[in-house]
């Protein structure tokens, strides 16, 4: 078995990071989610439809959370260089859209395919949809949300430099 080069090694570890933070927000959206349910249900407020609510506020929570530490530890920006820095509402805006995409749109038709076409447990479908929408928010993450312009470097594409990692307070 041939050993992967520096940049595919990189890649492996950035994609790990990410699938901690992915694990870590999907710990918090469904805490969110369970307790913002039973206190909507306690308060009686939002009626028929406080799953719903409960459900936008854990999404947008839970997604600050996945962009902060993503842009913090995973898609790290280079100090020094060309001084450059990424525009962090720009990335904060595609990163909405990109889990909107794949956490709300994607999972969506995938539950229905899961569950109502091949008779798969609503309690194992969600987990089989991490196989598929887990690599693919890395991808639009990594090329998208966090791309870096030309001339900048993530952390990682630049294995040894000092300072690498540092990203805009």
């Amino acid at each position: 078995m041939r050993k992967p080069d520096e940049k595919t090694f990189l890649a492996m570890i950035q994609f790990i990071k990410f699938g901690i933070v992915g694990f870590s927000n999907t710990v918090i959206s469904y805490v969110l989610y369970t307790g913002g349910l039973l206190l909507f249900r306690k308060l009686r407020i939002f009626g028929s439809i406080d799953y719903l609510a409960a459900q936008l506020i854990a999404f947008v929570i839970s997604v600050l959370w996945s962009f902060y530490w993503n842009n913090r530890y995973v898609f790290k920006v280079e100090e020094g260089g060309r001084g450059e820095k990424r525009s962090l509402w720009k990335s904060l805006l595609k990163t909405y859209i990109s889990y909107s995409f794949t956490g709300l749109f994607l999972s969506s038709l995938l539950l229905v395919l899961w569950v109502q076409i091949l008779h798969i447990s609503e309690f194992a479908a969600p987990v089989i949809n991490l196989v598929i929408t887990v690599p693919l928010n890395f991808i639009i993450n990594r090329q998208w949300a966090f791309k870096q312009h030309e001339g900048r470097k993530q952390d990682g594409e630049n294995a040894g430099t000092e300072n690498a990692g540092q990203t805009e307070k």
